[in-house]
């Protein structure tokens, strides 16, 4: 039996910032005050990622410029990775290199091929400011790169180049939520 609440039961759907956004291709800014401001956003991250049936949401994506993520992502050996992460820093995105199938909440329905560092660590703190280190292998990699990217003002789509971006960007113009 699990003690506590579980994520995202108490937040608040928040709505998803689509490309286009200036929040999303802007750097996201270091968080200085660990307070009930920090855990409540955290809970809608958690509550939006959930409804959006994501594994991973940044605070960018629903407009908040604060360097925050959350994380509720499998890796390939299909081992559960639930977490948050304050002020991430990546510390290493090695190991061999992989092109895989991504998408991103941002961008719904679209994905392409995207190539991804196999390993990742990212250091930053949870929500009291006490350190946290986490590290990933596989699909849970490419998940903490992927949200690493967007608090840098990264979307996957910058990531791809020649006939896959072209055919990424056109999907998205011809998408129903384009404007």
């Amino acid at each position: 039996m699990r003690n506590g609440t579980i994520p995202g039961s108490t937040g608040t759907v928040r709505p998803m910032r689509l490309l286009g956004d200036p929040a999303l291709g802007a750097t996201c800014r270091e968080i200085t005050t660990f307070d009930t401001g920090l855990a409540r956003l955290v809970e809608d991250l958690y509550a939006t990622m959930y409804a959006a049936d994501g594994v991973g949401l940044s605070a960018n994506q629903i407009g908040v410029p604060l360097r925050v993520f959350v994380y509720d992502c499998p890796d390939d050996d299909d081992r559960r990775n639930l977490g948050h992460i304050v002020n991430p820093r990546l510390i290493r995105a090695d190991g061999i290199t992989v092109t895989g199938p991504e998408g991103c909440l941002s961008l719904p329905g679209i994905n392409a091929g995207t190539t991804r560092f196999d390993e990742t660590v990212v250091e930053g703190t949870d929500l009291q400011g006490a350190p946290v280190r986490i590290e990933g292998t596989g699909f849970f990699a490419r998940c903490l790169q992927h949200e690493y990217d967007h608090l840098e003002g990264t979307l996957f789509t910058d990531r791809l180049t020649g006939l896959r971006r072209r055919r990424a960007l056109r999907a998205a113009r011809r998408a129903p939520w384009a404007t």
